[in-house]
């Protein structure tokens, strides 16, 4: 083998390595970024309270949810309790709006269920992860 010969192989093979990677993803800053467009609060009963929350920029339906359990976790705060917990959430997008309705009791004492949310826990996570709360 000639020594252009091998060197027209060895760029051959880079080429058909090349051309095996993966495709690019999106690119950092091609999506815009999240936006917190507000919480809206309406207390049902005495322990019950619904959240309803609206963001642009959602990469998941998990960002919408954080945003309402972080919503809830300071309102329980706010109204002088330590627990929540989640009953449900309806979500809806249209146009890039995502807007989530949800639905959390708030108590005094860890309630019963399996997604409860101890609220000073929470609230603190939230305020580390920047999404905002009410």
């Amino acid at each position: 083998m000639t020594r252009g010969r091998s060197g027209l192989l060895a760029l051959a093979g880079l080429c058909a390595v090349a051309a095996c990677t993966a495709p690019e993803g999106p690119r950092p800053g091609s999506m815009p970024p999240a936006s917190y467009d507000g919480v809206q609060t309406r207390l049902l009963d005495d322990d019950l309270v619904n959240f309803r929350v609206q963001m642009t920029g959602v990469a998941t339906r998990d960002d919408l949810d954080a945003y309402a359990r972080c919503a809830a976790a300071q309102y329980a705060l706010i109204r002088g309790f330590g627990f929540a917990r989640h009953v449900r959430t309806n979500v809806q997008e249209q146009g890039g709006v995502w807007v989530a309705d949800a639905v959390y009791t708030i108590s005094p004492a860890l309630p019963r269920g399996l997604q409860t949310l101890d609220a000073e826990v929470v609230a603190a996570a939230c305020a580390d992860q920047g999404i905002p709360t009410v």
